[in-house]
């Protein structure tokens, strides 16, 4: 019987306190963070990369809200990533359903190695010596658990204490799982010795997790089970059904199971903790970030344009432009093309406040960027005035926008790199760079890229009406529904 180790890539989550780097529609696992343009799920997806020789892999499952689903297949496929299968959550439920969802489409005996996907790891290596431990323990009948090597009292995480060691390898029984405790009883804890900080990696068969579920959330696991055995598939998407995964209840892995099996003999599942001491980081908010990425002298990270002159101890990252500091101490700042942050290091968890205000005033600023991704690329609101907009649209190789009509809008296309095939009215035709084309207010048309390098347009619309829900698509490639015709 052969055991696969199968990484199971937990893609959910907004990441509200990265604001305004992380929104909803393009959120933190998206981004690459540390500046060398790789994401934090490409990150992810690459980690395990030469684990083990002995240790058969299998190719990820990524479950990702289905919002998300061709941005997380075209960050895969960027990164190399082929075999993937992406399960689409109509709504959010914690990792517990979403394992479960994972382990319900696996294979029975597959090693599931549960890992979100906005975790930061600096020593792949340590990582590498921990997960073969943790597959020899999980393929035998346990369910692992990664305990992060602790070097400070830190409020901002539950605790697992350790209780006797496992012969033969470096892993430990669970005694129990502490809550975020004070800064007092943090500091007991490390020094201590018998704590470690809890990763939120876990590592069961899939058979044993389902057993589990089954034992300590039967409710949970029938709605899950109900969900996949009426879902729909397409392409590598597996699209669990909406009304009934919204029927199930919503709890974490710890708190769903896994803080139920230390002492729990009668569920025969031992539940282990092994040490990684691999440079993580959940990243959960800017000072986070601060922490992972280098400093210079004076103790500042910088990203993108900076210049820091008398600052010590903050953040500087810049997107589009010189982000400049002077004779300041422990600030984030942060610029993108719509908004800045500026902010106490030691407050960014409070950032999350400013997007729920955000969301009372009802802009669109919580959750989108100037910069929207679609299936198709991807397009940036470069100005916009009384009855203008300008729009630089860049669409894939191979990829086409929707067939559409506006009813308040008429648009000019200006080739600006690449072939444009373009579809208006009842003629379709071809424009190369510097060439154009006008699209009368009422027309059917479309923009589609037949070659090879991405098609860049700039795009100039002119009407009374410019909202992005004055479109009415007759047909889509990505199966997006009608959208409704605007009332202004």
């Amino acid at each position: 019987m052969t055991s696969p180790l199968l990484p199971v890539i937990l893609c959910g989550g907004s990441g509200t306190r990265l604001w305004p780097l992380s929104r909803e529609t393009y959120p933190k696992q998206f981004l690459a963070l540390g500046g060398d343009g790789v994401s934090m799920l490409q990150d992810t997806a690459k980690r395990l990369d030469g684990v083990a020789p002995h240790i058969p892999q299998a190719a990820p499952i990524v479950v990702c809200n289905s919002e998300h689903r061709f941005l997380a297949a075209q960050q895969l496929q960027e990164a190399g990533i082929s075999g993937a299968r992406l399960v689409l959550e109509p709504v959010g439920r914690n990792t517990a359903p979403a394992l479960t969802l994972a382990a319900l489409v696996a294979d029975p005996h597959a090693v599931l190695l549960a890992m979100p996907a906005d975790h930061v790891m600096t020593d792949v290596a340590q990582l590498h010596g921990a997960v073969q431990t943790a597959w020899e323990l999980a393929k035998g009948g346990a369910m692992v658990t990664f305990g992060i090597v602790a070097n400070r009292p830190e409020t901002g995480y539950g605790y697992i204490q350790k209780a006797q060691a496992i012969d033969g390898c470096n892993a430990f029984a669970i005694q129990s799982f502490a809550e975020k405790p004070s800064l007092e009883l943090a500091q007991a804890y490390v020094e201590s010795g018998n704590y470690f900080w809890n990763s939120g990696l876990f590592m069961v068969r899939a058979d044993q997790w389902l057993k589990a579920m089954a034992a300590l959330q039967p409710q949970m696991l029938q709605a899950c089970r109900a969900a996949i055995e009426q879902s729909s598939r397409d392409l590598d998407f597996i699209r669990p059904h909406g009304d009934t995964f919204a029927a199930c209840p919503s709890d974490s892995i710890d708190y769903a199971v896994m803080e139920h099996l230390p002492g729990n003999k009668a569920l025969g599942i031992p539940a282990r903790v092994v040490p990684l001491d691999a440079g993580w980081s959940d990243l959960g908010a800017w000072d986070a970030l601060w922490d992972v990425l280098p400093h210079d002298a004076q103790g500042n990270a910088h990203t993108g344009q900076t210049l820091a002159i008398d600052t010590r101890d903050s953040l500087l990252f810049s997107e589009t432009c010189l982000v400049a500091a002077v004779g300041v101490d422990n600030l984030v700042i942060v610029e993108t093309p719509d908004a800045i942050l500026v902010a106490d290091k030691r407050k960014t968890q409070d950032v999350k406040k400013i997007v729920a205000e955000l969301k009372v005033q009802k802009r669109s600023l919580a959750s989108t960027h100037r910069k929207v991704h679609r299936p198709w690329g991807w397009y940036d609101s470069i100005d916009s005035g009384e009855r203008f907009q300008v729009k630089r649209i860049v669409v894939n190789p191979g990829a086409q926008l929707s067939l559409q009509m506006h009813h308040h809008r008429a648009e000019h296309w200006i080739v600006v790199k690449g072939t444009a095939q373009v579809t208006n009215g009842d003629k379709t035709f071809l424009l190369a760079e510097n060439e154009s084309t006008f699209i009368s207010l009422g027309y059917t048309h479309r923009l589609a890229n037949p070659g090879k390098v991405p098609l860049e347009i700039i795009e100039v619309q002119s009407g009374s009406y410019l909202g992005e829900d004055d479109i009415v698509r007759f047909e889509d490639t990505y199966g997006r529904a009608p959208q409704p015709v605007a009332s202004p």
